[in-house]
């Protein structure tokens, strides 16, 4: 039934599914008086008729009602309104059926007895994270529409910088230098700058140079003329003229053998190449764009890197930042990989349990935004609920320790070293009791509900929780 009855229906509608009447029209009273459109249901069955009468935004369901209990109810909730945000609540002595509510897609839950404020605070807790959530959907939207036909996440300021610079450096034929480290996504912005400029109908022909011997990459690069070599019975165009009025990304530049990096600072020159075995030069027409992982400046002290051809590659300098550099993207980015690895894979998932997105969001990510993609890929691949949990992910991302609680040396964030600090104590004040939450609670001087909400902050994993 409407709470109250007769009301009109207003922005948002609250579910209230509790077997105890004078809680349940208390609770109808305190959100119709703050101007929610509320409904009320005495037993699962009642809510799930009442759900079929009009959907809800958020459902307050308790945990132990007779018949269908509240965890029984949970996925049938989700099922039914896979948009609304479900806060159980339920008795001091059922905190850790609660906390394996959350892990099945509720939001949060209310230990009763609460405080009216407690309500309202949860509700608007509740509402910002779904607020938050729309608004990066629609960020990712915007996003990817700028940068063409490959999909770049970025909701940090620092990535948003580098998107505005290489929107900029498209339009023109200026050779751009992507540096980083390993896996940041120096191809993939590549692509995004040939998918802006004048060349997009044209050939994208990326290489690595690492990756090929060094007596076949100047053939490779610039082509060769048959019978040039033992092996050439046929002549090789190249990769440059492959790509001519295209983009020619020369990948792990710093790998480059001195010897050719004469051969390809006369091409940028003279936009000219001559291959192997020939006499005569070809001209080409190439924007060529060029990424590292390596230190040039120090390779260059080292004699591995000609001075004269770093300053022709680095007329548009483009450094991307490591993903533990752009925490703000990671949300973002897990949503994204998280859709494609779905729809690829015919997982019917729904998204990300908050344990594990905190998890994932706190980790280092060495090997940056592919070890994410794969991490997730991996995670999709293995989750048998209807979201990714924490148990879904490896070790050295899902268990709190050196990997994820300890930063890499240049991280300063007082933040995030008060939140490990934080999660340590826990666990070491739950390994000294057992397990006992309540004397562990006592050991931090903290309240016992505070921690029931810190390990489900940090997700923690210990004995007895």
């Amino acid at each position: 039934m409407a709470w109250p009855p007769g009301g009109g229906t207003l922005a948002e509608r609250i579910l209230i599914v509790d077997d105890d009447e004078a809680l349940r029209e208390s609770l109808g009273m305190l959100l119709a008086a703050e101007g929610y459109d509320v409904a009320l249901a005495d037993c699962a069955d009642s809510a799930l008729a009442e759900l079929d009468r009009e959907s809800v935004d958020l459902v307050l369901c308790d945990l132990r009602m007779p018949g269908m209990d509240g965890l029984e109810l949970l996925p049938q909730l989700v099922k039914k309104v896979p948009g609304a945000t479900v806060l159980m609540m339920s008795a001091f002595g059922s905190a850790d059926l609660a906390i394996e509510a959350m892990s099945r897609g509720a939001y949060d839950y209310l230990a009763k007895p609460f405080q009216p404020s407690e309500v309202l605070l949860a509700i608007r807790k509740a509402r910002e994270r779904e607020r938050l959530r729309r608004a990066n959907a629609l960020l990712q939207r915007d996003v990817e529409r700028v940068v063409g036909d490959r999909p770049i996440v970025a909701a940090s300021s620092a990535m948003i910088e580098v998107l505005e610079l290489i929107e900029r450096a498209a339009e023109f034929k200026a050779t751009v230098l992507l540096t980083g480290e390993s896996g940041t996504g120096k191809e993939v912005l590549a692509r995004a700058i040939h998918s802006q400029s004048g060349r997009r109908e044209e050939a994208f022909v990326a290489v690595n140079c690492g990756a090929i011997p060094e007596t076949l990459l100047e053939s490779e690069l610039f082509g060769h003329a048959k019978g040039a070599f033992t092996g050439a019975d046929k002549a090789r165009r190249g990769l440059f003229v492959e790509a001519s009025e295209g983009t020619l990304f020369l990948d792990e530049i710093g790998e480059l053998p001195v010897a050719l990096q004469v051969k390809l600072l006369r091409a940028l020159q003279e936009e000219e190449i001559r291959p192997v075995g020939e006499s005569k030069p070809r001209t080409v027409d190439v924007r060529v764009i060029a990424a590292t992982s390596r230190d040039l400046a120090h390779e260059i002290s080292e004699g591995r890197f000609r001075e004269d051809l770093f300053y022709r590659l680095n007329v548009v300098h483009v450094h991307v930042p490591a993903l533990r550099d752009r925490r703000d993207d990671i949300p973002l980015l897990v949503d994204h990989f998280v859709s494609r690895a779905r729809e690829t894979l015919g997982k019917g998932l729904r998204g990300v349990a908050d344990d594990a997105l905190t998890r994932l969001t706190g980790y280092a990510w060495p090997g940056n935004v592919r070890e994410l993609e794969n991490v997730i890929e991996r995670a999709v691949i293995l989750a048998q609920g209807d979201r990714l949990t924490t148990t879904d992910l490896p070790d050295n991302v899902a268990l709190p320790g050196p990997t994820t609680g300890a930063a890499d040396p240049g991280d300063l964030s007082l933040k995030r070293a008060r939140r490990r600090f934080e999660a340590d104590l826990i666990l070491k004040a739950l390994e000294a009791t057992g397990g006992n939450r309540t004397h562990a609670a006592k050991l931090l001087e903290i309240s016992h509900r505070a921690l029931l909400y810190k390990i489900k902050e940090y997700a923690l994993r210990e004995q007895g929780a």
